[in-house]
């Protein structure tokens, strides 16, 4: 083999979510913080992005973490999550699939029955604590960011639906948060398709009526997802988080969750110490824990912690030959849904 670049990951699956690890092929980017690295990869050169998210080396289902060294000294390692539309700064599921393989394949010493694991990522220092036995993570609790509501019930005109409320809550990434019964839809399986385009639809739509920015991390200023939710008859939140170009989520999702646990201490609804469980389109679950109350800005803020499971599934190496006439890949709609132009 002739390859100019070689990259070696570890794939994980985090409640059914892909999140796989690039383990080595990127020595570090520039930035002085991870923030900063991730500007670099959206503003400047998403050449790692491409190569790795886009067929025919990636997929649509999924998302590929970047490993790179810490900035902050009491990380043990940072990561940046690259996706189909940007690099994006948390993920509960990538955390949990970072964590997993971090420690199972030794790159962080394991420690059982638990090990703590400090991972820095653009959006802050986070705390993952694994369940460890027999050499594998039975369970990652994330403490997340600290979350907020920006606004509740924004209002948007539609011409399929008329009026639609969502609210506005900040969990790691921005999000618009939509009571699926508006839709007449149901979070299931069957309706995967349908929920998709609607909610990539619908993320343009509430971006053009907020104007919001993180006070902190001020590049973080837009709605980066759309998540659908509803309620079980057992009490779980269902989640449906849509992703553009055009996928689903299949894990309940660790920011999205956390931003609805926001607006649910925001109405009033839940405390520090309350739990709750989130559920996702395939029936896999996180728990949903308030551990603490904060303040971001002027803005009160809650700090979520989240658990769920991570699975090793594989290893592989990619590289590219000279020749390859798709360095930075492709997409195409029968795949990846309609939304393409601007990936």
């Amino acid at each position: 083999m002739r390859w100019k670049k070689v990259f070696n990951l570890v794939d994980v699956h985090c409640e059914g979510e892909v999140g796989k690890v690039v383990t080595s092929g990127v020595l570090d980017l520039p930035g002085e913080t991870m923030l900063e690295k991730m500007d670099y990869i959206n503003k400047v050169d998403d050449s790692i992005r491409r190569f790795l998210v886009f067929e025919p080396r990636g997929c649509a289902q999924g998302s590929v973490n970047l490993l790179l060294p810490p900035t902050e000294p009491e990380a043990d390692a940072a990561f940046i999550i690259l996706q189909a539309d940007e690099a994006h700064p948390m993920s509960g599921s990538n955390a949990i699939c970072v964590t997993t393989a971090l420690l199972e394949t030794g790159m962080v010493e394991m420690s059982e029955p638990v090990s703590t694991v400090v991972l820095e990522t653009p959006a802050g220092l986070i705390t993952a604590t694994a369940q460890c036995a027999g050499g594998a993570c039975k369970s990652v609790s994330i403490d997340m960011p600290l979350s907020f509501v920006e606004q509740l019930d924004v209002e948007i005109d539609t011409e399929r639906w008329g009026k639609l409320r969502g609210d506005i809550a900040y969990g790691g990434c921005y999000y618009a948060i939509v009571d699926v019964d508006q839709l007449g839809l149901k979070i299931e399986p069957g309706a995967a398709r349908e929920l998709v385009e609607y909610g990539v639809a619908l993320k343009q739509a509430f971006n053009n009526a907020t104007d919001i920015a993180h006070p902190e991390y001020p590049s973080i200023d837009h709605i980066a997802y759309v998540m659908f939710r509803g309620k079980d008859d057992d009490g779980a939140v269902r989640t449906c988080t849509t992703l553009k170009p055009g996928r689903a989520d299949r894990s309940p999702c660790g920011t999205g969750s956390s931003a609805n646990l926001a607006t649910l201490h925001a109405r009033g609804e839940i405390a520090v110490g309350g739990k709750t469980t989130s559920r996702s389109i395939i029936g896999s679950e996180f728990g949903v824990e308030l551990i603490a109350e904060g303040v971001v800005g002027n803005r009160p803020a809650v700090q979520p912690r989240i658990t769920g499971r991570g699975w090793v599934y594989g290893t592989q190496q990619i590289g590219l030959d000279p020749d390859d006439p798709f360095p930075l890949g492709y997409a195409l709609s029968d795949t990846w849904g309609p939304y393409l132009d601007d990936l």
